[in-house]
């Protein structure tokens, strides 16, 4: 067996810098002796890790902090907005979506391609978003800010230990070396590339930023052309031992319903999801099945009362096995969020265990489609955040 060997003074320095971040990003204004009273390091240490984190654009110095009652006061720090930057991407079903998020957490630009991706070669559809990565590239080369990392949001199985693309039924795509593919299309940062789940990229945007601050425990639901569930307990993200958990579209919830593109037959997706909800109204678009719910059309409002329930038959499954309290509506539900919720939490109540006493929470998203791709740029530059050095020995 190999002995554990002291931390060196590199490994002490990176294990210091980032708690010094983390605590200047938990309290933004704090000055150095408040980071000093919250980490237990010396005022010197603080100061001399502040520097540096100021001296690599992490870190902000605003002045004289702002707190009440005498004595002399620190300086006010925070992370600055002028930082590196987080790239997310989405390779969705429909569309394609970039966006550009600051250390803060605050979008700085963003954008939405409709394009349809089902059954496109992956070089084809990894072509596009390599052009589209491009063109936030110079988005923030025009604002005069660093690409830090970047997060690419997939409507698949992603392996959490190698970050391969393993299924993506809804594309057919199968094993794709998704930043090998981008790599070799176009010239990216010496950044790392974070390749996730689309619904587990949407639940952290919700939790970090969805304004939902007494929800840490909830199924974030993304209602697409495919149907993915994002799962946080306790304030954390799971995804399962594999990373190939919340494949919620696949439950089945009908033994004789239509086939599936992942082999299986009357999967949730194929009978509550952006498709079939849009066949069984009649309805040509989202838009055009959202002006007839809006005047009480019988077949569209049947149509989100169908989806509804086939939804709240596998939900109550996932309620009852782990026992959350909330379920957050996202993606195109979110928009269908007035239809859906009433016969939704009905097919709750009827079929999870707890719920004579303790109803389960049915909340609308309030990121909507952009969910995902901002909790990619997001988790991007969350990685900095957690390991500075990482970034500062990078440049």
């Amino acid at each position: 067996m190999t002995q554990p060997r002291p931390a060196g003074q590199h490994t002490v320095r990176r294990h210091n810098s980032a708690l010094v971040l983390g605590a200047i990003a938990t309290a933004p204004g704090i000055s150095r002796a408040g980071v000093a009273a919250r980490t237990g390091l010396t005022k010197a240490t603080v100061s001399s890790l502040v520097d540096r984190l100021i001296g690599a654009g992490l870190v902000h110095d605003a002045g004289p902090e702002q707190r009440p009652g005498p004595g002399r006061r620190g300086t006010s720090l925070s992370l600055s907005p002028a930082g590196p930057h987080g790239l997310g991407v989405e390779i969705g079903v429909d569309y394609l979506a970039t966006c550009l998020v600051d250390l803060t957490g605050a979008v700085r630009h963003e954008r939405i391609r409709p394009v349809d991706n089902r059954f496109r070669p992956v070089a084809d559809v990894c072509t596009d978003v390599a052009a589209a990565l491009d063109e936030e590239l110079r988005e923030a080369a025009g604002a005069q800010v660093t690409v830090g990392g970047i997060g690419v949001a997939v409507p698949g199985l992603v392996e959490a230990s190698t970050g391969l693309l393993r299924r993506a039924p809804n594309l057919d795509w199968h094993d794709v070396d998704i930043p090998a593919e981008l790599r070799g299309r176009v010239s990216l940062p010496d950044a790392a590339i974070l390749v996730g789940n689309e619904a587990n990229f949407a639940a952290l945007a919700e939790l970090w930023t969805g304004g939902h601050d007494d929800l840490h425990d909830f199924v974030h639901v993304s209602g697409e052309i495919g149907i993915g569930a994002g799962i946080v307990i306790g304030a954390e993200l799971f995804s399962g031992v594999r990373g190939f958990g919340g494949e919620l579209g696949h439950f089945p919830v009908d033994s004789d319903g239509p086939h599936c593109p992942c082999g299986a037959r009357g999967c949730l997706e194929r009978l509550a999801g952006q498709d079939a909800i849009l066949e069984r109204a009649g309805a040509a678009d989202l838009d055009a099945l959202l002006d007839r719910l809006a005047t009480g059309d019988g077949a569209a409002t049947g149509a989100a009362r169908h989806a509804a329930a086939r939804l709240g038959i596998a939900l109550s499954s996932v309620v009852n096995l782990l026992d959350v309290p909330a379920v957050v509506l996202g993606g195109t539900y979110a928009r269908l969020y007035p239809w859906l919720a009433e016969p939704l939490r009905a097919e709750l109540g009827a079929r999870v265990l707890s719920a004579s006493w303790s109803p389960v929470g049915v909340v609308c998203s309030t990121l909507g489609t952009e969910a995902a791709v901002r909790g990619a740029a997001a988790s991007a530059v969350r990685a900095i955040v957690a390991d500075p050095d990482a970034f500062m020995d990078g440049r």
